[in-house]
């Protein structure tokens, strides 16, 4: 139990996570302002996503009385400017423009015809890039990879791409001229104010000089208080706590304790609330929130150094200084010079700004690092998604991070080293290096004749950082040669903290195989034991080969199908497995034409249904039951899983719009313009197998971690915990699987719990006791 000391020190940091997210908050939405950049805030964004639908009806309108000549005076002179852009992209451009424009700090921004001249040259800026599109597309893609920098601003990229396609002789963009632009911004402004009564004109008078502004009014800006301070309800930081979370119960939430920090946490994220759920998968979340974690002092230190050092390794990614070009001596007077100064300075002032976005991640987790380096150790607060898997309610310092993330995190509890201990030691070090597909006996040999490398690494990791910095999992590397060389090299550290991690083979075919009882399938994926790890991606790599375009054949290789491998258990369709196959050949410098990949796909698919028939087969019932279960009447499927966890699957249709747009943005604008009450067939039918798959493999470590007594953390279905009780953990795990499918017949019950109306394709023919012997089941 914590003393009262200890809760009022984690009460204090949750008060300090409030007070920091409201703050980041408020300077988010200051800067965004600061930067004319108003429609990316908090309120800009609830705003626009609001008003959208019904100004793009506003315009919809007006465009259906164009034949009946009912427009007015002030649309036929602009109506031809819109011509070539569809009622939603006008909309949104003028909506990003308006807020932008309109809430911006800096001085005359929402006067009314700088805001109507705004409108209007995003228009056509939109319609000129368009134009470049159609008259040379190529071109337009080469010259956006080549000369475009995210950190640019609109109106630099199109200044840019003008000047190249002139320099290209691509036909010339004929000009609107001022006078049009503000006419077209001025209707579409107009539709603004008409259709939402959130901005108003207001004439000022300074001396003689009148002046006309764009202002929000009093309705909006009760709109947008409430806005804000509905987001500073969940502004609050998500940190590690220092005490153990409160239990989660089916009447109380778990996790922090200030209510403020919980709003926006709850037991399954995406579920039914009023659903009860099971005591096993309760206890389960409540028993891997009592593990206590301390931050790695071996490589919290390396990292501030590489920091200092402005040096970037792998996911791991400073902020980087670029320093600016010398002036020229003759900067004032040669203009050639003085360009060419010019345009120097502004590649590196792209590059910083740049290197500061991708930076971000880094630096939070960095300011997470030193706010607990000095904590004795802590503990993660987690919940469920609504199939049943375990989620880190914080964002940082948690095992399911980037490489950097995990491998900053130690078990606050050390194990005695045995000797069993030592060889899954050497086990992390040759799997974070890369040789994951390697034999056991291949890893410990890797590790044998490597411990002068090892050595290097643990003892100067700087001085000898080419060493390491390009290997599979570089941090998690590091972490695992310092813990191996002092726990077995020099032997001064007598207990270990780190983490190792052990994954599924190809978990969703493992799960698959079980619920068919497919024999084939089951050894293919490592659920029947074997000398060394059965490679499914290498398999249907090779049966597929010679069904494949011969000038394909060569490429056909377990990298080419993996992808393919992986997702089809997860019901990817044929569209995507293209997408995985382009890439992967493209990877390898090869092109592949459009007739080549389709018969490249079917060749994997058939493939697959020959290597894997049980699966495949499953997949396929389970999509025709769902369907006829929806068309039948069903709003929604629900379905226990072995552990007791409550699956509520709720998939509605949503009315969504969806516009490119070329400049504005991430070029790509979404719209929802509103929900139905019909129940989402398609949806259904793709993700009930995926969300089957996951409800089962969270079901199995929901019940493995109730028979593990010792320190546990996860990652979907990787289970980590400490070198000395790695054996006893993938026991425990295997004996889970052959309890999950020898003693039930799930794939039945599950059949009765959606109301199948046939029997599921079940081949019989594996006995799940033998995974028992199976060494490469979780490897």
């Amino acid at each position: 139990m914590p003393t009262p000391a200890q809760i009022e020190e984690q009460v204090q940091l949750e008060r300090d996570q409030i007070r920091l997210g409201l703050k980041r908050l408020r300077e988010n939405t200051r800067k965004l302002e600061e930067k004319s950049y108003a429609s990316a805030s908090i309120y800009g964004v609830a705003s626009i996503d609001a008003l959208l639908p019904k100004l793009v009806q506003r315009i919809e309108e007006t465009n259906s009385r164009i034949h009946e000549r009912k427009n007015g005076v002030a649309f036929k002179e602009i109506k031809q400017y819109l011509a070539d852009v569809e009622p939603l992209a006008a909309a949104a451009i003028a909506l990003k423009i308006t807020f932008d424009k309109v809430f911006s700090v800096k001085k005359g921004s929402d006067q009314l015809a700088e805001v109507c001249d705004s409108i209007g040259s995003a228009v056509e800026a939109e319609c000129q890039m368009r134009h470049y599109e159609a008259k040379a597309p190529g071109l337009l893609a080469t010259l956006k990879e080549n000369y475009w920098h995210r950190s640019i601003g609109t109106q630099q990229k199109i200044t840019v791409i003008r000047t190249l396609m002139n320099r290209y002789d691509v036909e010339q963009w004929p000009a609107w001229g001022r006078a049009n632009r503000v006419k077209l911004g001025a209707w579409l402004l107009d539709c603004i104010i008409q259709t939402s009564g959130w901005f108003d004109k207001k004439m000022i008078r300074e001396g003689r000089k009148t002046t006309n502004l764009i202002v929000p009014t009093p309705e909006f800006l009760e709109i947008k208080d409430k806005v804000i301070k509905d987001a500073e309800l969940f502004a609050p930081l998500a940190w590690p706590m220092l005490i153990e979370p409160n239990d989660w119960t089916n009447d109380r939430a778990g996790g922090y304790l200030l209510n403020e920090v919980m709003r926006g946490h709850t037991m399954v994220r995406r579920g039914n609330d009023a659903r009860i759920q099971g005591e096993i998968p309760i206890t389960f979340l409540n028993t891997i929130q009592k593990v206590a974690y301390r931050l790695n002092p071996f490589i919290v230190g390396v990292a501030e150094e590489l920091s200092r050092l402005e040096r970037s390794v792998g996911k791991f990614l400073p902020i980087i200084h670029h320093d600016l070009p010398p002036k020229p001596f003759d900067i004032a007077e040669n203009y050639d010079s003085r360009k060419d100064y010019r345009r120097r300075a502004a590649e590196v002032m792209n590059l910083n700004a740049q290197e500061f976005k991708r930076s971000c991640r880094t630096r939070m987790t960095m300011e997470a690092v030193a706010r607990f380096k000095n904590v004795e150790k802590f503990f993660i607060p987690w919940s469920f998604d609504y199939r049943g898997r375990a989620y880190p309610i914080p964002a940082f310092l948690t095992p399911q991070d980037t490489d950097f993330g995990k491998s900053l995190l130690l078990f606050y509890e050390g194990a005695y080293l045995t000797p069993d201990a030592e060889g899954w030691l050497a086990f992390q070090v040759a799997t974070t290096f890369g040789l994951d597909k390697a034999t056991l006996t291949e890893r410990l040999e890797w590790v044998s004749n490597n411990i002068t490398l090892i050595t290097a690494v643990a003892t100067d990791p700087i001085g000898n950082l080419t060493e390491w910095e390009n290997v599979e999992e570089p941090w998690q590397f590091l972490a695992a040669c310092e813990e191996y060389y002092h726990c077995v090299v020099v032997a001064d550290r007598q207990f270990t903290s780190l983490m190792v991690a052990t994954d599924a083979t190809c978990s969703g075919l493992q799960i698959l195989a079980g619920l068919a009882r497919d024999k084939s399938t089951a050894r293919l994926v490592n659920v029947l034991p074997g000398d060394s790890p059965q490679d499914a991606y290498k398999v249907v790599a090779e049966a597929c080969r010679p069904h494949c375009p011969e000038v394909i054949q060569p490429h056909m290789d377990r990298k080419t199908t993996k992808r393919v491998v992986m997702t089809v258990p997860y019901n990817a369709k044929p569209y995507s497995n293209r997408s995985y196959i382009r890439e992967a050949l493209k990877e390898k410098g090869v092109e592949v034409s459009k007739e080549d990949l389709t018969q490249v796909v079917k060749a994997v698919r058939d493939a697959m249904n020959y290597i894997v028939p049980g699966p495949m087969a499953v997949m396929k019932w389970i999509e025709a039951e769902v369907a006829a279960a929806i068309k039948a009447g069903k709003t929604h499927l629900e379905w226990t899983t072995p552990s007791g966890f409550v699956v509520h699957q709720k998939l509605m249709k949503k009315q969504v719009e969806s516009l490119n747009l070329q400049l504005l943005g991430r070029c790509k604008v979404s719209v929802a313009t509103g929900d139905t009450d019909e129940v989402d067939l398609n949806h259904h039918k793709n993700a009930t197998a995926p969300n089957l798959i996951h409800s089962l493999d969270a079901s199995l470590l929901h019940l493995s971690v109730l028979r593990f007594a010792a320190p546990i953390a996860l990652i979907h279905d990787s289970v980590l915990c400490r070198a000395t009780d790695m054996s006893t953990l993938s026991t425990v795990v295997r004996e889970t699987y052959m309890h999950l499918f020898a003693e039930h017949d799930y794939l039945r019950d599950f059949a009765k719990q959606i109301g199948a109306e046939s029997e599921p394709p079940i081949i019989g023919d594996l006995e799940p006791e033998s995974v028992i012997e199976s060494t490469y089941f979780f490897c």
